[in-house]
């Protein structure tokens, strides 16, 4: 049938000239058009929905009152920070109401490039959850970092017309932005006609106006009031992150109001298996902005229609006639308890279960991406070369650090860590090209009283990050997440005392979230029973290498200063 045929088929049968596929009845519709909750059956043929009323139907489910939501759409996170192979990560989101993401596949083209970016799209493909793509446009995030692939505008172009792509990924170079830098500004052009992401953390004034000039229209770094307000005045969409690592919903949501409250919406960045298990995804955020306030309708609207207007989805984001059929049945607006989930008209959860049989095969393609010299990296020594250091501090539940200068633990010439100041070791090791490229710092916030962790995860570059008590166990811990082909390592005395193998591109495991969660339960508690009191550990070693975010990071480069962009160091006084 063609596409003219089932519009003439739709238009008809929403005239009663035949049975609907399927009627909702007796539901109460959350309008995220009107702001009200009404009652009514909802039909759908097909993949869409035909009206409101009594519709003869194939098929009839009496909702008893039960509200009807449109599906949750989460506007920016990375797929890879789930550590869930696609599939996986959506039998475990749509059940708890999630049927659309737009996703930034950034973490896996710093390991993989282009190839990444086709395995993301041929592994979402066919999903009880629509995934749609934002291009990464900074693959190497900065170039001060060692990535495992490149990105230009050329490698864009074919992609610019694919319709699960949506447009440029989180611009967060905006020093190149701001410079005109030839290349970033040609990447902007490739995608001139669809949407533009920012990534600009405390950038304001006219630095700022000259950001969003170029096109961008949103951003989901904003940590405080002042900031969201800013760019929310000149235009920009904000999105609301509530995350495993960057929590920003508190601080932002006293911005939200009924006037503006259509140009924000919910983001989730970064979300771990535990953190989905123990408070849901996009319910989740939905939820917790109820809990504060916000009105029941104006929070669902954050999740749907919102992102769905912001990323010109014109058939997501609401129910009416025309859309597509991703509805969420609701048993509240308080709990958000998901009793059914329709993914275009079909049923594909129920009662917290997914109903789609989703396998996860291993692409060879993207494993095996675990190349260190370790001929190179012999030790993790630093000699001294002063009594005062630069150490990198870090924040729990956020993703900036701060830059301390400190006096340095020193023995024998070396600078040692010192752990009754909760002064740690901290290194970072390429690789993807085993170059045996490394660098070593300091850094405090972590708490080990002894041994080491170690992961994969590294943003953005991906390379191998440790941070220990001592040398020893720092070098184990590293040297097993090389060996397991990526992931995650604690070890104490030269043991291994907890792993988690992530052998897609070192970012993603090939097992089911329960083996996942359980694998980072045992990691995090192995952490912790070093000493180490953050409530995410992993998640905030992650972090430790991001450069574009200020204010003080380590990459396999050496020690960088994120507000004046410019390697710094050790012992370099501010």
């Amino acid at each position: 049938m063609t596409e003219i045929a089932h519009i003439a088929e739709r238009i008809n049968v929403a005239q009663g000239k035949g049975p609907v596929d399927l009627l909702l009845k007796n539901g109460r519709v959350v309008n995220v058009f009107s702001g009200e909750i009404h009652a009514a059956s909802l039909a759908i043929l097909g993949d869409r929905i035909i009206g409101f009323g009594d519709y003869e139907a194939r098929d009839t489910v009496d909702l008893q009152g039960q509200f009807l939501a449109p599906g949750f759409i989460d506007g920016h996170l990375h797929l890879e920070s789930s550590m869930l192979a696609v599939p996986e990560f959506a039998r475990n989101v749509t059940p708890l109401g999630t049927t659309s993401v737009v996703a930034d596949p950034h973490e896996i083209a710093n390991v993989l490039g282009v190839e990444g970016i086709r395995y993301m799209l041929s592994s979402s493909e066919g999903l009880p959850l629509r995934v749609f793509l934002m291009f990464p446009s900074c693959v190497p995030a900065t170039p001060f970092e060692t990535s495992g692939a490149q990105l230009f505008h050329s490698d864009m172009e074919p992609f610019k017309d694919n319709d699960r792509i949506l447009g440029l990924a989180e611009m967060m170079n905006f020093p190149g932005v701001l410079f005109g830098d030839p290349e970033i500004l040609a990447k902007i052009q490739v995608f001139r006609d669809k949407v533009l992401d920012g990534h600009a953390p405390g950038l304001s004034g006219t630095a700022l106006c000259a950001y969003v000039g170029a096109g961008i229209g949103s951003d989901h770094e904003c940590t405080n009031l002042d900031e969201a307000r800013e760019k929310l005045r000149l235009g920009m969409r904000i999105m609301i992150r509530e995350g495993s690592a960057a929590k920003n919903m508190d601080a932002l949501l006293p911005l939200v109001n009924e006037f503006n409250s259509r140009n924000c919406f919910f983001v989730t960045d970064d979300m771990d298996p535990a953190d989905i298990v123990e408070h849901g995804h996009m319910n989740g955020l939905v939820r917790k902005a109820i809990n504060k306030g916000i009105d029941p309708l104006r929070a669902i609207q954050m999740a749907t229609i919102n992102p769905a207007s912001y990323f010109r989805l014109r058939n997501l984001g609401a129910l009416a006639p025309g859309y597509l059929a991703d509805i969420v049945v609701l048993e509240d607006l308080e709990q958000l308890k998901a009793g059914r989930v329709y993914h275009g008209g079909r049923l594909v959860a129920e009662n917290g279960k997914c109903l789609v049989d989703l396998p996860i095969p291993l692409d060879r393609r993207v494993t095996g991406t675990m190349r260190v010299n370790w001929d190179k990296v012999r030790d993790f020594a630093i000699t001294a070369e002063g009594s005062r250091v630069n150490v990198i501090q870090a924040v729990p539940d956020e993703i900036v650090t701060m830059r301390l200068y400190e006096e340095a633990r020193i023995q024998d010439g070396q600078v040692i860590t010192d752990t009754p100041r909760d002064i740690l070791k901290i290194a970072v090791i390429e690789r993807h090209h085993g170059s045996g490229a490394f660098s070593v710092g300091l850094i405090r916030g972590f708490g080990l009283k002894e041994g080491a962790i170690s992961c994969s995860v590294a943003h953005d570059a991906h390379n191998i990050i440790v941070v220990g008590a001592n040398d020893g166990d720092m070098m184990t811990a590293a040297k097993r997440v090389a060996s397991i082909g990526g992931g995650m390592a604690v070890t104490r005395n030269g043991e291994v005392l907890a792993e988690l193998p992530l052998p897609i591109a070192g970012l993603m495991s090939d097992r089911p979230l329960e083996e996942v969660r359980a694998s980072l339960h045992r990691v995090s508690e192995a952490a912790r029973g070093l000493g180490c009191a953050l409530k995410a550990p992993f998640a905030t070693l992650s972090f430790m290498a991001l450069t574009p975010i200020p204010e003080l990071k380590l990459t396999d480069q050496g020690l960088f200063d994120s507000i004046n962009f410019q390697f710094v160091s050790l012992f370099q006084d501010y």
